[in-house]
């Protein structure tokens, strides 16, 4: 968490200076989701996201260097520097790629869920989406089809309550649960607190326990909320569609912190040992960064390349 955290930090200290022309959606204070799904996938399980990628990219193994020459448009980037933030793709470690249509992600997720199901893979399929996704059309499509097809899937909604600047309550109708929707298609659906990695972390093991025992597929819905603006790397409260109030109680349930906490008074770590880490963690980004500076911009051959048609 404290890893996709400083990233992130360092992407928005640094995008102000314009050498990333691409948007950047940023996932500061729900690292929790990302690594707590994450650390029960193996390699050659698969992951598919949205536009706000880089926590689930980064959790699931993805190449920190690829991602930031991508950002950055260049060559050494994971799509050759032609995509940008919202397309990130690392096939070495099973992320097969992030979509930014809203919902576009959750029936290419079932498409994939179901061939590995036709292949007789042991390989379990995650999908990361917002909750705007779930008002689309084919997210109804999608969990209609993997709850009668039981596919090895889980759905991961990352409930932080706005799209955009819209609040669920313009949205959605009041007195019922997101999880509900998924229950009403057949699918083991449970909710949890997004902040805590612990719980996170369980609800996943939940999860794949009933996909492998063939109850799959299951549907996660976990609430946390974005502290950056929607797209970029500032803070938006002054917009006036959520309150300085609103968003300080949430800060207060910072996960980072939180873990720290808890890793602290249960002396598994220490201070000293926290520090060390971090310290660790800030020498490989800032590596990572001049890597990507200092990589070549595409070479006009690779225009064309890899674009395929019917």
């Amino acid at each position: 968490m404290l890893y996709i955290r400083l990233v992130e930090e360092e992407i928005a200290r640094i995008y102000p200076e314009q050498e990333m022309r691409c948007p950047v959606h940023l996932s500061i204070g729900q690292e929790a989701i990302a690594v707590g799904i994450c650390a029960h996938l193996s390699r050659d399980d698969y992951v598919l996201s949205n536009h706000r990628s880089h926590g689930h990219y980064l959790a699931k193994g993805g190449n920190l260097k690829k991602m930031l020459a991508e950002l950055y448009g260049r060559q050494t980037g994971c799509c050759n520097g032609k995509s940008g933030s919202m397309h990130l793709i690392d096939l070495s470690h099973g992320f097969l790629g992030a979509v930014p249509i809203v919902g576009s992600c959750i029936p290419i997720a079932t498409g994939v869920a179901f061939s590995t199901k036709l292949k007789k893979m042991e390989t379990i399929t995650t999908v990361f989406f917002g909750d705007g996704a779930v008002e689309e059309g084919v997210f109804h499509e999608s969990l209609n089809f993997a709850s009668l097809k039981r596919l090895p899937i889980v759905f991961i909604c990352e409930n932080n309550f706005f799209s955009v600047y819209s609040p669920l309550s313009v949205r959605q109708p009041p007195n019922r649960e997101i999880c509900a929707l998924a229950k009403s298609h057949g699918i083991e659906s449970f909710q949890g607190n997004g902040n805590n990695v612990l719980e996170v972390y369980q609800l996943m093991k939940k999860a794949i326990e009933l996909i492998k025992t063939g109850k799959g597929p299951v549907f996660l819905e976990l609430k946390t909320y974005r502290w950056r603006e929607h797209c970029g790397p500032y803070y938006d409260n002054n917009l006036g569609y959520r309150t300085e109030e609103e968003f300080n109680s949430w800060k207060k349930m910072c996960p980072i912190d939180a873990f720290k906490d808890y890793l602290l008074s249960n002396r598994i770590l220490d201070v000293q040992t926290i520090e060390n880490i971090t310290h660790e963690i800030m020498k490989k980004i800032e590596k990572s960064f001049t890597f990507a500076q200092e990589s070549p911009f595409p070479d006009m051959e690779f225009l064309m390349k890899d674009i395929y048609r019917k």
